[in-house]
C-alpha cells in the first residue's frame, strides 16, 4: 500500500491567486470532541433540548470549529507543513448545523518577500453555497521543502453514556422506600444519599447508628431526613433490612458496606428471606461506548455454574428486566465458545435445549437463539461472515453467559478495556436488590438505583412469592 504523504509549498513556489480547500460534514461527534477539547459546553452546542428553544432552534457548531478547518488547510495544504500562524480575522455570517457540508477555502491575496509573509482570504461555504465564515489570515510561509508521511490519527470513541441518562430520566417519579443494609462506610452512605437526592429512592438506613452517623460525617452528607433502623452488626443489618421488605415498609433492598454473601444469605433464607418461585439471578445493565442501547449481561455475580433449569429462570428474569427498561421484545443470545452444537461443549447443548424451551412456550417474552459466540452475538458483520441467519445474531440485547466466571470476566473486560459502565441489580427475589461497588461512578450508582426503582414501580417482579409452606 502506497504511504500517503503531506507536502508543503514554499514561499517561492506560491503565487498570488493560489488556492486550496478542504470539505467536512459536521457530525455530533465533531461537536462533542470540540467541546471536550475546548471545555466549551455552551448548551447551544451540546444540549438539544435547550437548542430547540434558543435563537437558531437547533444544535449549531462552535464558531471556532469552522475556523479550525481553515487552520487545517493552512497547516496541511497551503502553505502546508512549516507554516507559522501570525494572525487571523473572522466574521461569522451563518450558523453551521449538524449535517452541513462545509468547504473551507484559502486564497493567497498578497506576498511580502522581506519576511516571507502571505496574506490569504479565508472563507467557509456550506452545501447551499452560503458563506458561513469569512476573514483573512496572515502567515509566515516555509522556505524549505517539507515532505512527510501523513500521520494516522487515533480512532476515538466517545463514552457519552446516553443510555444511562435515559434510564435515570425514565425512573424519575415518587422515590421508592429502600432498605439500605449496613451503610457504614462513606462510599456506601454516599451512594444511598445521592440516589435519594436524585429522587430515585427513600432510604431506610439499617445498621449500627453510631457507625452510620460517623460515615455520614466522613462523607459530609446530611442524613437528618432519613430514618435509621438500629442493628447490632452487618448480619443483623441484613436480616432487619430483609424484614423491612417482608413487612412492606420497603419496596427495594440496597447493599451497603457489608459483603454481598451476608446480604444474600438473609435474602435466600428459607424461613425469613425473600425467595420466590424463580431462581435468584444477577444482571448487569451495561452502557458500552459505541453501543447505542443498554446491553444486559447475566448472570455474572450470583449463580456460579447454573444448570439448564436455572438458566431458564436467569433468562426469564433478564427478559422481565428488559421489558421494564423499554425493550419490548428483547433479543436474547445464549453464549458459548462457538455457534454450533458440539457435544464436547455442554453449554452448546444447553443453549439448544433452552431455544427449544422457548419454541415450546416455556420461556416467553423475547427472541432467543444460541449457541452464539460473543462476536456473532453482537456484530452483524461477524454473524454474516459465519453465514448465521437469525433475528438475534449480531443484534443481541441480552447476553446469557455460560457461568459466573465467564460473565464476570466479560463484564470487567467491557468495563476496564472498553470504558463501559456496569449497573447491577439482583432479580428473582420479592423485590429488586441494588448491588453497588465502591469503584462505581456516581452515574453507575444512580443507574443501578434507577433500574431497581423502575422494576419496583412496574410491579412485574420476577415471580410471585412462594405460597405459605411451599418448599424453597
Amino acid at each position: 500500500m502506497t504511504e500517503e504523504m503531506i507536502e508543503n509549498r514554499t514561499f517561492d513556489e506560491i503565487k498570488v491567486g493560489d488556492t486550496a480547500s478542504v470539505t467536512r460534514t459536521l457530525s455530533n461527534k465533531d461537536i462533542q470532541l470540540f467541546a471536550l477539547v475546548s471545555g466549551d459546553v455552551n448548551p447551544a452546542h451540546v444540549d438539544a433540548e435547550f437548542a430547540q428553544s434558543d435563537f437558531f432552534r437547533r444544535i449549531i457548531a462552535h464558531g471556532m470549529w469552522g475556523a479550525g478547518l481553515l487552520s487545517a488547510v493552512l497547516g496541511t495544504e497551503l502553505p502546508g507543513p512549516g507554516t507559522i500562524y501570525l494572525g487571523q480575522s473572522l466574521r461569522f455570517l451563518h450558523p453551521v448545523g449538524l449535517g452541513d457540508a462545509i468547504t473551507a477555502t484559502v486564497t493567497v491575496t498578497e506576498k511580502r518577500a522581506d519576511k516571507h509573509i502571505l496574506v490569504l482570504d479565508c472563507r467557509c461555504d456550506n452545501q447551499k453555497g452560503e458563506t458561513v465564515i469569512a476573514g483573512q489570515a496572515e502567515v509566515m510561509a516555509p522556505t524549505e521543502k517539507i515532505r512527510r508521511p501523513r500521520v494516522a490519527l487515533p480512532d476515538i470513541r466517545l463514552a457519552d453514556h446516553h443510555a444511562y441518562h435515559r434510564l435515570i430520566d425514565a425512573a424519575a417519579g415518587e422515590p421508592v422506600p429502600t432498605a439500605v443494609a449496613h451503610p457504614c462506610s462513606a462510599s456506601a452512605l454516599t451512594a444511598a444519599v445521592e440516589a435519594a437526592e436524585a429522587g430515585l429512592i427513600e432510604p431506610l438506613l439499617v445498621g449500627p447508628e453510631a457507625r452510620i452517623r460517623a460515615a455520614a460525617e466522613e462523607a459530609d452528607k446530611d442524613i437528618s431526613p432519613f430514618r435509621i433502623v438500629p442493628a447490632l452488626h452487618s448480619h443483623d443489618a441484613a436480616e432487619k433490612a430483609v424484614g423491612l421488605v417482608r413487612t412492606g415498609e420497603a419496596a427495594l433492598l440496597m447493599k451497603g458496606s457489608l459483603h454481598t454473601d451476608e446480604l444474600m444469605g438473609a435474602v435466600v433464607s428459607r424461613v425469613s428471606g425473600l425467595r420466590t418461585e424463580r431462581r435468584i439471578s444477577h444482571a448487569y445493565v451495561m452502557d458500552v461506548p459505541g453501543h447505542t442501547d443498554p446491553l444486559i449481561i447475566t448472570d455474572a455475580a450470583i449463580n456460579i455454574a447454573p444448570g439448564l433449569m436455572e438458566k431458564a429462570d436467569i433468562i426469564r428474569n433478564a427478559i422481565d428486566l428488559a421489558h421494564v427498561i423499554g425493550i419490548a421484545e428483547p433479543k436474547v443470545a445464549i453464549l458459548s465458545a462457538v455457534e454450533t452444537i458440539n457435544p464436547a461443549i455442554p453449554t452448546t447443548l444447553e443453549a439448544a435445549a433452552l431455544c427449544k424451551m422457548a419454541h415450546r412456550g416455556q420461556i416467553t417474552g423475547g427472541l432467543i437463539d444460541g449457541p452464539l459466540a460473543f462476536d456473532n452475538a453482537i456484530s452483524e458483520a461477524a454473524a454474516k461472515e459465519k453465514g448465521i441467519v437469525s433475528p438475534v445474531a449480531g443484534k443481541a440485547e441480552i447476553l446469557v453467559v455460560p457461568d459466573l466466571e465467564a460473565g464476570n470476566m466479560l463484564a470487567k473486560q467491557l468495563t476496564f478495556l472498553g470504558g463501559a459502565d456496569a449497573a447491577g441489580v439482583v432479580l428473582g427475589a420479592r423485590v429488586p436488590i441494588i448491588l453497588t461497588s465502591r469503584a462505581d461512578s456516581l452515574r453507575t450508582r444512580l443507574a443501578s438505583c434507577a433500574i431497581a426503582a423502575m422494576l419496583a414501580r412496574a410491579s412485574t417482579l420476577a415471580a410471585p412469592g412462594l405460597p405459605e409452606g411451599a418448599p424453597a
